[in-house]
């Protein structure tokens, strides 16, 4: 059962990029090695990928809504298992296993078409003319 909008999904993979980038400041356990940089790297890949998906917020819209959705499954597997894949569990596991969480929950619950797709007489681009009836 898919109940997230794409433009809510899409709001907040901007915010959960930016949080994942500042979270090992922010929740102090920055300590220069892996426990920081995956969920750096992983931030600044979310909002990359997220310019280019094809929904309400994204701004080149390449990437097609089923395949953001499977990045952000990886992006959370790789979060959720970091911290025993890399070593560094027992320092700090709950930020990544949470965040992890989320955006497998994301991937999972959210609507596959953007909502201008639905829009009737549209072409699935906001301002892109339809089919003609003829």
């Amino acid at each position: 059962m898919r109940f997230v909008s794409t433009r809510f999904h899409g709001v907040m993979d901007y915010v959960f990029g930016i949080l994942l980038i500042v979270a090992p400041w922010l929740l102090g356990f920055a300590q220069g090695g892996t426990e920081t940089w995956v969920p750096v790297i992983l931030g600044i890949a979310v909002i990359l990928y997220s310019l280019f998906t094809d929904y309400e917020l994204g701004v080149s819209r390449s990437i097609p809504m089923p395949t953001h959705l499977i990045l952000d499954g990886l992006v959370g597997l790789i979060l959720l298992v970091s911290p025993w894949l890399f070593g560094f569990a027992d320092y700090v596991r709950a930020p990544h296993v949470i965040l992890g969480i989320l955006f497998i929950a994301a991937a999972l619950f959210t609507r596959k078409v953007p909502s201008y797709g639905r829009v009737g007489g549209t072409s699935g681009r906001p301002g892109t003319p339809g089919p003609t009836a003829g």
